[in-house]
């Protein structure tokens, strides 16, 4: 999945509006922002096997350290506590810690039975929507646009980069999601991996742009 971790990212805004949304980002995509790395070192593998699954042609071989359900449970009480301790607000750090969690549950309804219990071990769990564009494409769409329609409703531009940034972040992530789904398969894990990395683009572009939107009710806002 990949609009629809974004897509709840931008909807918690509402629920933790003195969050910036690139950290939002951060946390919803963030064992997806992990793994990239954990393949450019060796620590996991991935294949490309086209046809492996309609929307997608990867082969998940081996990512227990950042997707198993249960080192999930301890990156997300992580990140919820680092945020805590820097914020020391209790909400806040609860939406961190709850996206981070809600990346596993989101990837398990569109993976292929692939996704890790534990780090060790053969539990493997999918529901296999990746086998369906268009059961795919509504899970993806269902979380994404009412996200953006929230985080519309919430926040306000404060000047053109407000305004055309978040659009434009919008126009891209559509472009990134069906460019990945209906273009040629990857040449190679690596390939795979840095493009991955390319994430933290996003992650950035998200803070850049929430720092041209303000927030009813969040006294740091007032920016010229």
């Amino acid at each position: 999945m990949f609009l629809g971790h974004y897509g709840l990212a931008f909807g918690a805004k509402k629920y933790a509006p003195c969050v910036s949304l690139g950290t939002l980002f951060l946390a919803a995509q963030f064992l997806d922002l992990l793994w990239p790395t954990f393949v450019l070192l060796g620590i996991e593998t991935v294949r490309v096997v086209p046809g492996i699954t309609k929307v997608t042609p990867l082969d998940f071989e081996f990512y227990p350290f950042s997707h198993s359900l249960l080192a999930v449970l301890c990156w997300s009480l992580l990140l919820g506590f680092l945020h805590y301790r820097l914020r020391k607000n209790r909400t806040s750090a609860f939406v961190v810690g709850f996206l981070v969690l809600s990346h596993w549950f989101l990837d398990l309804l569109v993976h292929r039975p692939d996704l890790p219990i534990l780090i060790r071990g053969n539990s493997f769990v999918g529901f296999d929507a990746w086998s369906s564009y268009s059961l795919s494409l509504f899970l993806e769409l269902s979380i994404f646009l009412p996200g953006i329609l929230i985080y519309e409703k919430t926040t306000s531009a404060i000047d053109d980069k407000g305004k055309w940034g978040f659009r434009s972040l919008v126009m891209l992530m559509l472009f990134v999601h069906f460019g990945n789904t209906f273009g040629p398969p990857p040449p190679g894990s690596t390939a795979v991996a840095w493009v991955g990395e390319m994430q933290w683009l996003l992650v950035a572009w998200g803070y850049w742009v929430d720092r041209h939107r303000t927030t009813q009710g969040d006294p740091r806002r007032s920016r010229p």
